[in-house]
């Protein structure tokens, strides 16, 4: 067993000790986690650079992740099962799954929200996986060696990419707020920087001169250089990317190992072994969204689910928001939290069975490795219009050969969340977005999305632990004519008062990092640019709402367009580009008239609200009657029909009255 201790070092009552239901009380329990891996067991040997980490007097490696957890105080009465929340930068992200909305203080006291996740009984389970997490109060992160060779730290080029939502003269060297990579030096002639407005167009090269690797007093503890300074300024919205060389090169892959062996510790090891759950997890099943969606995806394209026992660790999986991609997870002077398609290398296959990639006649499975062991966990992997927008959601699904849907794998459902963006809308309407500052050029996708996760794992444990099939898959789908490639709807937009379109939209591209980039080695920076991908999403009705996918009454039932993509405001820098291109991906929410007259008044093609409703509570009997549509069908739990009508009555009188 490679975790060789969890230590407890503080536990506390969660949510001032509420009682859940038939579970009771929870608490919270925060410490560390101890590994020591085998670099040589064959279920390791994918994980980049591990031969070259350091070994103790047993040949291990070894390593140290943040632990937390939130646990029944009585387990009997838990449901003996148990949430991995594969943290987002170092933040939980699971309690979405209780409609708790993520703050901006990491170290804030964590919330209930409505409670699911307790009066379902699940422990929920946090580790550390990410190697380059600030230190942060508040954040979950891991600490890894760093990979050797026999002349000792490794040096080598890497990629940054930044954008700026204000004028800047300066950008740390990692992605966001990371722990930065020092340069070799500072001075290095062959440090290069470019810039562009749209990331399928050329890069423009800015001259060596132009800018400077400098280190920055008191911001970080490293002797080196931590960020590139321009003196003329980083100009708002556009897209720099930056290579030079650097040194160091942290054991990425770890990560991987530390979730799979933690769960795996929780599942399998003793009372004595120091397991606080021994005799009483039964099924693990992990949560990752967008960033961690990704890392999932790859630990299944690695096969990373079977121990050094050779025991499976997770039995579910549901991939959020992650697209078609995986990222820099495993690889050397890899940044896990880069997170755009248009710079991440290894990005094909895309696709749960078998695939071919017509361009370059590359085959492959997202599952292979795995289903060689018998070691593959149910999967669902969920998406919202954003992630098909941004141009590589619908190539989970799509065969590239023939241009029709691709085979599924028995153990995968897909499932588009129609009209949604990357993460969960709030109402009432936000015209600047919480964190970021940053502002589209309507106010935010509002649908709320969190009751389709809810069913979603509701529906998962039943499949992993009872055999109940989960509900087939729903998104946009080239054989029945519902995927569309998205420039095509643009003139579609155009038409609605208030609307900007895109001149151009976002398309994935094959990139080429170099023959190593398999074993984890980027030895061409930046990439040589290849053919783009397919860029399909859903095709839309006359209100301008997704038809394919599982439409929550907000789009069945409408009194407003949503969208997945949103234009940046002028006021933020380069606005004929989609927000998030750099992180952060956001629709709009445009309300319907209220009556004819302001129909007729603002040349809207629309149907107002007054047009299409007889009455308030016309539309209300509708929304309750597609919410029930969804329980019958397996897409929403029972107990969110009335919070659905609830939050439709106030839309409705929002839009209605003001």
């Amino acid at each position: 067993m490679s975790v060789t201790g969890l230590h407890i070092n503080r536990v506390s009552p969660f949510a001032g000790g509420e009682s859940f239901g038939d579970v009771g009380p929870y608490e919270l329990a925060e410490g560390t986690a101890n590994f020591a891996v085998d670099p040589q067991s064959p279920r390791n040997e994918v994980i980049t650079d591990v031969a070259l980490a350091p070994r103790n007097e047993h040949g291990e490696v070894t390593f140290s992740s943040d632990f937390a957890m939130l646990r029944p105080v009585d387990p009997d009465r838990g449901s003996h099962r148990a949430v991995f929340d594969v943290v987002n930068r170092g933040r939980k992200t699971v309690l979405g799954f209780n409609s708790v909305v993520g703050g901006a203080d990491p170290a804030a006291p964590l919330e209930a929200g409505n409670g699911f996740l307790m009066r379902h009984g699940y422990t929920v389970v946090f580790c550390g996986w990410q190697y380059d997490v600030p230190p942060t109060p508040g954040l979950i992160g891991m600490r890894a060696p760093e990979a050797m060779s026999p002349d000792g730290r490794l040096t080598g080029r890497i990629l940054h990419q930044f954008q700026a939502n204000e004028p800047t003269q300066l950008f740390l060297l990692a992605d966001r707020v990371h722990i930065p990579h020092e340069p070799v030096d500072p001075e290095d002639p062959a440090a290069s920087m470019t810039v562009r407005d749209h990331p399928n167009s050329p890069a423009e090269p800015i001259d060596r001169t132009e800018f400077s690797l400098v280190r920055v007093e008191d911001a970080w503890e490293q002797p080196g250089a931590t960020h590139v300074y321009m003196p003329s300024g980083f100009d708002p919205g556009r897209i720099y990317q930056l290579v030079y060389e650097t040194v160091g090169s942290a054991v990425a892959g770890l990560g991987f190992a530390a979730v799979r062996d933690i769960v795996s510790f929780l599942k399998y090891a003793s009372a004595e072994a120091g397991n606080p759950c021994a005799e009483d997890i039964e099924y693990v099943f992990a949560y990752g969204s967008s960033q961690s969606g990704r890392f999932l995806r790859q630990l299944l394209h690695l096969g990373l689910n079977e121990d050094e026992q050779e025991r499976k660790a997770l039995d579910g999986v549901i991939a959020h928001v992650a697209g078609g991609m995986r990222g820099e997870f495993n690889l050397r002077f890899g940044q896990p939290s880069k997170d755009v398609c248009f710079i991440i290398p290894e990005m094909f296959p895309f696709t749960d069975t078998e695939q071919t990639d017509p361009v370059t006649g590359t085959t492959g499975s997202l599952l292979a490795r795995l289903e060689e062991r018998g070691m593959v966990p149910k999967t669902m992997f969920t998406n919202s219009s954003a992630e098909y927008w941004r141009g590589d959601a619908a190539l989970i699904h799509s065969d590239l050969e023939t241009m029709t849907d691709a085979a599924e794998s028995d153990s995968v459902r897909r499932y588009h969340f129609a009209g949604t963006m990357h993460g969960s809308g709030v109402f009432p309407l936000i015209d600047v977005r919480e964190g970021d500052g940053v502002r589209g050029q309507l106010p935010f996708n509002s649908v709320d999305y969190s009751p389709l996760h809810r069913a979603a794992l509701v529906n998962l444990d039943r499949w992993v632990s009872g055999g109940e099939p989960a509900p087939p898959s729903r998104h946009p789908s080239l054989s029945r004519g519902t995927a569309v490639e998205s420039r095509t709807l643009l003139a579609q937009f155009d038409k609605l008062p208030g609307v900007r379109v895109p001149a151009q939209t976002t398309r994935a591209i094959r990139l080429d990092y170099g023959p190593k980039a398999h074993l984890g080695r980027t030895t061409i920076l930046p990439a040589i640019v290849g053919e783009e991908y397919p860029a399909l999403v859903s095709d839309i009705d006359e209100d301008r709402n997704e038809v394919a996918g599982i439409r929550l009454p907000d789009v069945a039932v409408p009194v407003a367009t949503y969208t997945g993509w949103s234009l940046r405001d002028a006021s933020i820098g380069n606005p004929g580009l989609y927000i998030g291109i750099t992180g952060g991906l956001a629709g709009w929410t445009l309300p319907f008239p209220a009556t004819h007259a302001d129909r007729e008044s603002a040349g809207d093609p629309r149907l107002s609200i007054e047009e299409r409703y007889g009455s308030r509570w016309d539309y209300l009997e509708r929304v309750e009657a597609a919410a029930r549509a969804l329980v019958e069908e397996g897409y929403m739990l029972a107990e969110d029909v009335d919070r659905a009508v609830d939050g439709a009555a106030l839309r409705f009188d929002f839009f209605t009255k003001g």
